[in-house]
């Protein structure tokens, strides 16, 4: 029986918009029902086992301020391992955070060779599959990391080493393994070192091939070994790679459909990457909404006057608004939110991991009973339909099911001889409308 790590920290309840118990939610509400649905399953959280239970702070200027041994006597061994997972499930179990996503290397130390890492998985898996089954706590996704091993300065699937190239393709099998062993509902690529940094001694298209059919190569064993979930590719434009390929949403979903993985693959779509590539998060989701792509979701904020990702825990209630707007609309997610989301640097005592998942769980909870008012209101998407009215009938009609030529269209405008300007876009009235349902 592990002992208590989190000593001062009790059950986190929800206690309503008027509590001032800073250890308390005010909007997440776990077993309210909204639309039929308790409101734990319209939000399905996560916590990210790399930065909850692993990052210490530790910055290009400084060493870690926080402490992450979880009374485990020396860093970086088994049994600090071990005790990262008693931590990880004592947090979730104390937040009432049902998921978890992990990559390979958050899990252990990596040993000398791949078969040691390998042995090391399994050991750690077990105690993870116990906790999973003492506390109820499901694995949202897995993924392996193939960036931070100086044998991926080129990258994995894009990498000019075919050694790398397989030693990638086996950290993925051990993997997916590993997702299917916890029940994971889904397996993403994050592209870390998947990019570019010269032209000069690049070839795009040889790399781009070799990504895609290590995704491929995933896809064939993962259905083997019974793994039903999706695939996902998250997208980033940049950091640490000049150019990585996995750019943005509209850029990802080219690549699936240029390499025919459009069956298994959707997106799984962080905010702060989103904007690192000059589009708002909510941009990011309706491309991939539309699209049929929207998977999964990496909750977190950037800074607006930083300039890289910072990995905040969101608090803006505006973006989770629309990025709830978003998903609700779309149908919800196949995956979840996950926070992936680190405290920051000054903030690092144990408490302070509480609170920034309190903020988040709370910002998101807000942010959806918002969205759902803005759906029901009804205004934004009664504009937005009479916005493109003029399509419903007549020669707009005729635009839309492709029944006009290009000949008939010149000749009606011919005929008009000139054109009214469109209608007003009423972007400041539309703003208000969110004011008011966000502060009603």
């Amino acid at each position: 029986m592990s002992q208590e790590i989190f000593k001062n920290i009790p059950q986190i309840k929800y206690e309503g918009p008027g509590s001032k118990n800073a250890l308390s939610f005010k909007y997440y509400d776990a077993n309210k029902v909204i639309d039929g649905k308790p409101m734990k399953e319209y939000l399905k959280y996560a916590m990210a086992w790399w930065h909850n239970l692993s990052a210490t702070g530790q910055d290009m200027f400084g060493q870690g301020t926080a402490d992450k041994s979880f009374g485990s006597k020396t860093l970086g061994t088994m049994e600090h391992a071990h005790a990262k997972v008693d931590a990880g499930f004592e947090f979730m179990t104390k937040l009432g955070v049902e998921y978890f996503c992990f990559h390979d290397a958050d899990l252990i130390p990596e040993g000398d060779t791949l078969s040691e890492s390998n042995k090391r998985l399994d050991e750690i898996a077990e105690h993870i599959v116990a906790k999973q089954k003492a506390k109820g706590i499901k694995c949202l996704w897995g993924t392996a990391n193939l960036f931070s091993n100086p044998r991926f300065l080129n990258g994995a699937g894009s990498s000019n080493s075919a050694d790398v190239y397989a030693y990638a393709a086996a950290q993925i099998k051990k993997a997916l393994d590993l997702t299917v062993k916890f029940g994971g509902v889904g397996y993403v690529f994050w592209g870390g070192r998947e990019g570019y940094e010269t032209l000069l001694n690049t070839d795009i298209k040889f790399e781009q091939e070799n990504i895609a059919n290590l995704m491929h190569l995933a896809i064939t064993y993962g259905r083997s070994i019974g793994f039903k979930g999706d695939f996902y590719i998250e997208p980033k434009p940049k950091e640490p790679t000049k150019h990585q390929y996995d750019f943005d949403a509209a850029t990802t979903i080219g690549f699936i459909r240029q390499y025919g993985l459009e069956k298994d693959f959707k997106l799984n779509i962080e905010a702060n990457h989103a904007t690192l590539a000059g589009h708002t998060f909510q941009h990011d989701l309706r491309i991939s909404a539309i699209n049929g792509m929207l998977g999964s979701v990496d909750a977190n904020t950037g800074d607006s006057l930083l300039g890289w990702d910072t990995d905040q825990f969101p608090w803006s209630v505006y973006d989770t608004t629309l990025a709830m707007y978003e998903i609700l609309k779309a149908g919800g997610l196949t995956g979840g939110l996950n926070f992936d989301s680190k405290v920051r640097r000054p903030s690092y005592t144990h408490e302070d991991l509480f609170y920034g998942f309190i903020l988040g769980m709370d910002a998101f909870a807000l942010g959806s009973i918002k969205a759902k008012a803005l759906i029901a209101d009804g205004r934004l998407d009664g504009f937005v339909k009479d916005r493109y009215a003029s399509f419903g009938s007549g020669i707009g009609a005729k635009i839309r099911d492709h029944s006009a030529t290009l000949e008939e269209l010149a000749a009606y405008a011919l005929s008009k001889e000139k054109v009214d300007l469109p209608g007003s876009g009423r972007q400041e009235f539309l703003e208000s409308i969110v004011n008011q349902v966000l502060f009603q």
